[in-house]
């Protein structure tokens, strides 16, 4: 029995996304519906992405420059973590190398005997995209004053409203079907357990073989109708409320995003090209819904732009992203917070996972099974590292000390182990961040390394300290020759107004 037709529950970042993908590649073979309401709306705050999406778009055939003019974006060399091991401190995890390599173990060891040394300097001044951010400069291609200079490894702030209605005219002009309701009533067979249809409030009844649940944090398939089940990890991550709002924007955007920390949790900054997203999440065991409002007015990038809008939810996973027919993607099948801007990328990994595993039917029980472990590795993998913001923090208030005093998951645990014993970071099959972005984090909220590897010993004194002062003077040229960011934005990608 062959697969004829998709069904995407909801639109959305989550719903257009999948529809732009499938109907770009199954569009001739497969019929792609989705189902959403006007009336609905969507969180549509993430608006800050890693550079793999990038591929995404490559994969449609998007034209970069036009994707960018239509939802306002701008570009992001990585994020600034201010105040988070102490206030006035910042540090950046930023895309890219750190380093360079110069012998046969990474560069984070030659650093680390360095800086005992004294000769070394901050981690920063050894990542290119650091350095090009905070001069606030931008730059694609080819390294303008050396061959040797990295590229710069670049995502993008855009407005994720925006991108979806780009998506939307992209997926309907390859074959999508897009019907107008509410969803009343799941549909489900009597003899299998699948979902067979969604009847619309209208009385209309769509049927499909595969279901993707694009309706957010209400999963009304995956939850509502199959009941699958939610893993809470609130005891690693416990924000549970967000408040948004947008501001505009003050001077010439920055090409980063800003994590700045608050006393019970953390704002956003975003900049686009029309404004500035703005957001503050928080745990409401420490701060109110009020308190946390007036936190966020305090501190909006300009002058507010829209009334504040307040967010709730549950850090976690749906037990199985994937149970009988149905696909829970976005929302629908967890959520972690936007502290490292993974919440497209979840998405657009869940649609390549499911591409490769994509079922004849009824589902085959071991491609269902894959598909659930990898979804299962991908958000445990970035919980960890999300928890280590929380944990390695050298805040005062309460709601950081209790952080602080959290028992932390056995894999978070072994690799904060084996980087204080021995600077060594590993990295697990297909984990999405790198040993750099480990190595970035770590060392930026002041999680000492005790040893370095014998074999960083192997060049001399003076060609270490030689090395670590040479690469931060390239780096520095090659920022000083690039293009000031709010110029490269105007030159090449303005948003029509």
């Amino acid at each position: 029995m062959t697969l004829n037709t998709i069904v995407i529950a909801g639109g959305g970042t989550a719903g257009w996304m999948a529809a732009a993908a499938l109907g770009h590649l199954l569009g001739e073979h497969v019929a792609i519906r989705l189902v959403e309401s006007e009336e609905i709306g969507t969180v549509g705050v993430g608006e800050a992405t890693i550079p793999q999406i990038r591929l995404f778009n490559q994969a449609l055939g998007l034209d970069e420059d036009a994707f960018l003019r239509a939802t306002g974006g701008t570009f992001k060399l990585g994020i600034a973590f201010d105040g988070w091991t102490a206030p006035g401190h910042s540090y950046m995890h930023a895309f890219g190398d750190v380093g360079r390599d110069v012998g046969p173990v990474p560069f984070q060891q030659y650093w680390l005997r360095a800086r005992a040394a004294g000769v070394a300097g901050p981690l920063g001044d050894y990542c290119m995209n650091d350095v090009a951010a905070r001069a606030g400069r931008m730059h694609r291609g080819a390294p303008l004053t050396a061959r040797t200079i990295p590229a710069i490894p670049y995502a993008f702030h855009f407005d994720a409203n925006l991108y979806a209605a780009y998506l939307r005219r992209f997926a309907q002009n390859r074959g999508v079907v897009r019907t107008e309701g509410r969803i009343a009533h799941v549909e489900r067979d009597g003899e299998s357990g699948d979902v067979a249809a969604l009847v619309l409030d209208g009385g209309e009844r769509v049927a499909g073989d595969l279901f993707l649940d694009c309706t957010g944090f209400r999963a009304l398939l995956s939850e509502g109708a199959l009941a699958t089940g939610y893993e809470d990890w609130s005891r690693w991550l416990p924000c549970d409320r967000a408040v948004a709002q947008p501001s505009a924007g003050a001077g010439a955007p920055l090409p980063y995003t800003r994590a700045i920390a608050r006393q019970a949790g953390w704002q956003w900054r975003i900049p686009l090209q029309h404004r500035t997203g703005n957001g503050h999440v928080y745990c409401s065991a420490f701060t109110s819904d009020d308190e946390a409002a007036a936190t966020l007015a305090a501190n909006l990038d300009g002058a507010a732009t829209g009334d504040p809008r307040p967010l709730r939810f549950v850090t976690g996973r749906r037990r199985r992203a994937w149970t009988h027919n149905v696909v829970a993607l976005g929302l629908a099948s967890g959520f972690l917070e936007p502290l490292e801007s993974t919440s497209i990328h979840l998405i657009q990994s869940a649609i390549a996972r499911l591409g490769k595993l994509l079922p004849a039917m009824p589902v085959a029980p071991a491609l269902r099974a894959e598909y659930n472990r990898q979804a299962d590795f991908e958000m445990e993998r970035i919980r960890d590292f999300l928890i280590l913001h929380y944990w390695a923090n050298g805040r005062d208030e309460p709601f950081w000390q209790a952080c602080r005093d959290m028992a932390l998951p056995d894999t978070l645990q072994a690799k904060i182990d084996l980087w204080r014993e021995a600077g060594v970071i590993t990295r697990e099959h297909e984990e999405l961040f790198t040993e750099d972005g480990w190595l970035q984090v770590l060392v930026g909220q002041g999680v000492a390394a005790q040893a370095y590897h014998p074999l960083a010993d192997a060049i001399s004194d003076g060609d270490l300290a030689e090395y670590m002062e040479m690469l931060p003077l390239l780096y520095r040229r090659e920022a000083g020759a690039l293009a000031e960011h709010g110029a490269f934005v105007a030159k090449h990608c303005a948003m029509r107004r």
